[in-house]
């Protein structure tokens, strides 16, 4: 099993930026991947930014590059997400989630076991 906390959501300005943060613990020694997905009301849940755990390689979905960027620290089993030029689109609430087996996509959402409760990230206009 794995516990996944993320912290570090809430209120910007169109412009402005947030950075989220992912603790894992428990099995954390299987991860394969991490990934950052979010979901606004009424819509589907999407990838935004994905973490090869070992070897650190990073991909983003088009609508968040140059803005957004993925980290790791595999010591402190955390990964974050630095959004910078917040746009109102990026409101959603975003999760953190773990993969513990291998898979040709990790942008795709079941290829995830173990995800956290999710934080609200709203930016205003």
């Amino acid at each position: 099993q794995v516990q996944l906390v993320e912290s570090g959501g809430g209120l910007v300005q169109a412009g402005g930026s947030l950075r989220l943060s992912c603790a894992a613990s428990g099995r954390t020694s299987r991860n394969l991947a991490m990934g950052w997905f979010r979901q606004a009301p009424g819509k589907e849940r999407e990838i935004v930014a994905t973490i090869n755990w070992s070897r650190g390689e990073t991909s983003y979905t088009d609508s968040v590059k140059g803005r957004f960027t993925i980290s790791r620290d595999n010591a402190k089993n955390t990964v974050n997400l630095q959004m910078n030029n917040l746009k109102p689109e990026d409101t959603a609430v975003y999760y953190c989630a773990a993969a513990q087996y291998p898979t040709s996509n990790y942008r795709e959402y079941r290829s995830y076991t173990y995800w956290g409760q999710g934080t609200q990230v709203t930016v205003a206009s």
